[in-house]
């Protein structure tokens, strides 16, 4: 039912794909799935939707503010329910892992610094690219 007034609240109609899909976005343990994983994840709870469809439906939910896209340099994009709470991200080159983070420093810093260039910071994406120590 959560679901069915989320979409409802963010102006889209509610349909079965959309209800599973943002179900599968919502419980599932890996918080940045590509439309890949989230069709193989349907796959394998024994859902009837197409990949085609998660594309669109991803695309839908972008553009209503229901998920972030977030290109990180893996290649292809992966998306994260929009919880409204401002995170940053360190991405590990060589298992891809996402580890999200938080650092009130590094958020009045970046503000500072867009002061001091005379400007007014309207968003901001921080990615670090990370691997393991001794790796």
């Amino acid at each position: 039912m959560v679901e069915n007034q989320e979409l409802r609240k963010a102006g889209l109609k509610v349909t079965l794909p959309r209800v599973k899909i943002l179900q599968m976005l919502d419980n599932s343990e890996e918080r940045h799935m590509s439309a890949e994983d989230v069709y193989k994840s349907l796959m394998e709870a024994g859902e009837d939707v197409g990949l085609a469809t998660v594309y669109r439906v991803l695309t839908q939910f972008e553009s209503a503010g229901l998920v972030v896209r977030h290109n990180f340099d893996s290649g292809h994009a992966v998306f994260e329910l929009a919880d409204g709470e401002h995170h940053d991200h360190m991405v590990c080159v060589d298992s891809g892992e996402v580890i999200e983070f938080f650092d009130p420093e590094i958020e009045r810093r970046q503000k500072e610094i867009v002061r001091e260039h005379g400007f007014e910071l309207v968003d901001h994406n921080l990615v670090l690219y990370v691997k393991k120590k001794g790796a």
